[in-house]
């Protein structure tokens, strides 16, 4: 890919269309803690044959304990990885949230001279004492980094890993409004009346024709941060979700988002829809309790790699694995996923 100057969108970019997005784990050598950029290349590939295109240094893939020449790296491998197996048109976005609005406008060039197709940005939350309650500056950073990156923004709205700050759905309808290159939100904040505001407010025509985006060929995505709410989303305008779970179950994730999208033109669809909503969303609540170190616990007994995150981070503890694994609803999720063709060791 080709990446024009920094203050532009890049000549050629993969657009970011509803659907589900993985943000994926990083890999890292047993003791060494170096980047296993083989495995990201095979995890990668496995998604993009599922249908979920990969989100890079984000939380789930411990995007704070990367250097800069890490996500560069990252990203690099990702797209040589999706290209040698001709899945030349996924997408890769990446987490590009820094601790103060010039780290964050670096990052993300950096992401775009490294191959990115679009960038997601946390809001900092280590003086979240200033900046919680003080909007006009949350604005403001969010404009700034949109203006200068050369790459479409999303919005990362965490509270959990943003010291507690939680952008409200109007702030956010401002934003896309006044940013024309910010092109999505991700609510990890799990509201579904959020999301549900936000869609609405930006499904209206009007939206659009006076509030284009910066790239005409994208549209605002808002999506959920978890799958316990797709079909939800679906039928409120939504669009999809970056979902930790789809690196676990990437055919049953994308199976449940056509459904769902299905089931608002066909109600005959709907009790399958639900059905399966159960299913993932009973499977999310539990291995989200697990965090990162259980996903990687998780895609090591199902695929053959995984690995523990960097230090500090602890390891999965061995007695919580194997509850986390023989748990029923992991296990209903195992069976569904294998349901779908996925060959799974475990």
């Amino acid at each position: 890919m080709t990446n024009g100057p920094t203050n532009s969108i890049p000549r050629f970019t993969r657009h970011l269309t509803p659907g589900i997005f993985a943000p994926v784990p990083t890999f890292f050598v047993s003791e060494s803690e170096d980047l296993d950029l083989q495995t990201l290349g095979t995890h990668v590939v496995r998604l993009a044959r599922a249908g979920v295109r990969p989100l890079i240094a984000g939380t789930m893939g411990e995007g704070l304990h990367l250097a800069h020449g890490e996500r560069a790296s990252l990203v690099r491998s990702a797209r040589n990885a999706l290209d040698a197996e001709g899945f030349l048109d996924v997408p890769i976005i990446v987490g590009t949230g820094g601790g103060s609005t010039r780290e964050t406008v670096i990052f993300c060039e950096e992401a775009a001279t490294a191959g990115a197709d679009a960038v997601i940005v946390i809001t900092p939350g280590y003086f979240a004492g200033v900046l919680a309650n003080h909007r006009r500056a949350l604005k403001a950073f969010y404009v700034e980094v949109a203006e200068k990156s050369a790459l479409p923004v999303l919005i990362y709205n965490y509270p959990g890993a943003s010291a507690g700050i939680d952008l409200d759905s109007d702030l956010i309808v401002d934003l896309a409004a006044a940013c024309p290159n910010i092109t999505g939100v991700k609510l990890t904040c799990g509201s579904v009346g959020k999301l549900t505001r936000i869609a609405n407010a930006v499904a209206d025509p009007a939206f659009g024709k006076e509030h284009p985006r910066k790239n005409p060929e994208a549209g605002f995505l808002v999506l959920g941060g978890y799958a316990d709410f797709i079909t939800s989303s679906a039928f409120v305008q939504g669009h999809g979700a970056i979902t930790g779970l789809a690196n676990i179950a990437p055919y049953a994730s994308v199976k449940l988002f056509e459904l769902s999208e299905a089931a608002t033109k066909d109600p005959s669809i709907l009790p399958e829809a639900q059905r399966l909503q159960g299913v993932l969303a009973r499977a999310d609540f539990t291995i989200a309790k697990a965090s990162i170190s259980g996903t990687k616990f998780l895609t090591e007994k199902l695929f053959g790699y995984g690995g523990s995150p960097r230090r500090p981070l602890p390891p999965i503890d061995p007695e919580d694995a194997e509850r986390l694994l023989e748990h029923p609803h992991v296990q209903e999720l195992i069976k569904t996923e294998r349901g779908f063709g996925e060959k799974l060791i475990h």
